[in-house]
């Protein structure tokens, strides 16, 4: 049995940038995720399209695609899409991981993707304190919303995803979302 090697905060602020590849930080592991593929990216697209409209309109805040969040001292995820309220945006260190979870972590699904890794994934999102974590499942038209306290509902396609609490006023039919 192979053991971790595991690295710091600090180590992983400095390594460099390889093309086509981006880095996460679980725990103290070292994560190399993949970009994603032409579905996977379409519906991240649309719906951050759609956030940043009525979160600009409202001066809520800021949608974040593909950007770090240092979620604990030994943890940095990049969600697909966050949210991040107003009053935590105007703080934001552009040239660092934002620190804590955004309000809203949003990820979209990949063939790739290990039911396992996902759901540690989301589990840490909540523990930083993120008020709720959607989780899109495109092959299956699916989105899956996880609040606090293990609270979760599953919309299907002829459901729509209500986000008033977050976005005043915002919501969408899911089967729009896979369009």
């Amino acid at each position: 049995m192979g053991t971790k090697t595991l690295i710091t905060f600090e180590q992983f602020e400095q390594l460099p940038a390889e093309e086509g590849k981006l880095f996460e930080l679980d725990e103290g592991e070292l994560r190399i995720m993949s970009t994603g593929r032409p579905r996977h990216n379409r519906v991240r697209d649309e719906l951050a399209y759609r956030l940043r409209r009525v979160v600009k309109e409202g001066r809520l805040g800021e949608i974040f695609v593909e950007t770090e969040f240092h979620l604990s001292p030994d943890s940095v995820r990049i969600p697909d899409i966050a949210f991040v309220r107003a009053e935590r945006a105007r703080q934001i260190d552009p040239d660092r991981p934002i620190e804590g979870a955004p309000a809203l972590a949003i990820e979209v699904v990949s063939p790739t993707d290990l039911a396992g890794d996902l759901a540690r994934k989301v589990d840490q999102y909540l523990a930083a304190g993120a008020q709720v974590v959607w989780v899109l499942y495109p092959n299956v038209k699916e989105v899956h919303a996880r609040r606090p306290g293990g609270i979760t509902a599953t919309l299907t396609e002829t459901d729509v995803l209500d986000a008033s609490d977050l976005f005043p006023g915002f919501s969408v039919a899911v089967r729009d979302l896979f369009e």
